[in-house]
Parts: structure tokens; sequence; C-alpha cells
């Protein structure tokens, strides 16, 4: 049940992330959304952080909709 809501919280703040306005949010979600992966995953946590914070930056220059 742990992991579940772990996973609901993770789709809420990447849904939310189209909301965001500049890159620093995007990458404070996308830290966070690493964080909860690397929970769920079993990763290395910073890694995962940073890998998740780098996505969040540059999803609106990779041209992906929803974080414009």
């Amino acid at each position: 049940m742990h992991k579940k809501s772990i996973i609901l919280a993770a789709v809420a703040m990447l849904g939310l992330a189209g909301c965001l306005e500049g890159d620093v949010e995007r990458g404070v979600v996308g830290a966070g959304a690493g964080l909860v992966a690397s929970e769920v995953l079993g990763t290395d946590r910073t890694g995962t952080i940073l890998a998740g914070a780098a996505a969040g930056v540059l999803c609106d220059d990779a041209g992906i909709a929803a974080c414009r």
C-alpha cells in the first residue's frame, strides 16, 4: 500500500509539471519525482534525484508539450 501512495504522488507531481512556469520550478518537481522514483525502484538516491532534476529543467527545451 505504501508503494501505491508513493507512485500516485509521483504521478501527481509529474502531472503538475505543465503548470509550472520556470525551469527552476520544474527542476524542483523533477528532483522530487526522482526521489520518489529512487525509493520505489531502490536505486541510488543522488543519481536519480539529479536525473529527475535535469529532466525537469530540460523537458521544455526538448519540445515536450506537457512542459510548456
